[in-house]
């Protein structure tokens, strides 16, 4: 009876051991996002007195889209080292908003290439279940286990083109610029499979600029910012011995 003991405790010990240690055999990610962008700059938008948290500035005519791809590697289980790059648009027109009279508008390219850092507040517990690892869910519960919470930021570059309308080129208008921009935002990714996630995440960028849409207000006191909302999928790479992603 005793050896019975030993050999269940045993097994108990070696499957938490195998369980815990699931995750270190997928350290690399390959993900892609895609979803709209919403800029803040010098053009269009209502005044602060006339707009409550800025939500009436969100409008079809300022919405563009964007497009990232990013390498992760995963340095502890809540800890993840990010390489993005970013392509996108953004739009500002006096269209609706405290300066319709204006009359200024301009549409943006940018391209980022960004170092951001990871850390999951709210860790799923499907991926250190072996079960999990064979593609086993348990309903609701399972789906719930699966969901991963995390907050982000960085530090990138920003290279960005400008076309403005006749009114603004009147201005002398800069056609484009490189600059610094941070990242700051929050995401939500589920455990769909053991090779797949699937996501989504808000980010605001805050531009070390204030001509990213090639105007500057006297009355401005601050840079341009500017938001994303992706969503995402990321492919799980198995580690090869030599701590690289391996493709076999």
């Amino acid at each position: 009876m005793r050896r019975f003991f030993l050999i269940i405790l045993l097994l108990f010990f070696i499957t938490t051991l195998t369980d815990a240690q699931i995750w270190r055999l997928k350290r690399w990610e390959a993900a892609a996002g895609l979803g709209p962008s919403f800029f803040f700059g010098d053009i269009g938008g209502y005044s602060k007195t006339k707009n409550l948290l800025g939500l009436r500035d969100l409008t079809f005519k300022q919405t563009r889209f964007n497009f990232n791809a990013n390498i992760k590697y995963r340095i502890t289980q809540s800890l993840n080292a990010r390489l993005s790059f970013t392509s996108g648009l953004l739009h500002a027109t006096d269209i609706r908003g405290s300066n319709e009279g204006r009359g200024l508008a301009s549409s943006i390219l940018v391209i980022e290439p960004m170092l951001i850092g990871e850390w999951y507040f709210v860790k799923n517990k499907a991926e250190d279940s072996y079960l999990f690892s064979k593609g086993k869910r348990t309903g609701f519960i399972g789906f719930i286990k699966s969901l991963d919470f995390y907050a982000f930021t960085g530090i990138g570059g920003l290279g960005y083109s400008i076309k403005g309308n006749s009114t603004l080129e009147n201005f002398g208008l800069t056609p484009g610029g490189l600059t610094a921009v941070i990242p700051v935002g929050l995401g939500s990714t589920l455990i769909y499979s053991p090779n797949f996630n699937f996501g989504v995440e808000i980010s605001g960028r805050y531009s070390f600029t204030d001509n990213l849409d090639g105007y500057t207000s006297q009355y401005s006191s601050s840079n341009d910012v500017y938001y994303f909302l992706n969503f995402t999928i990321t492919y799980k790479l198995k580690t090869g011995a030599n701590g690289w992603p391996s493709f076999r």
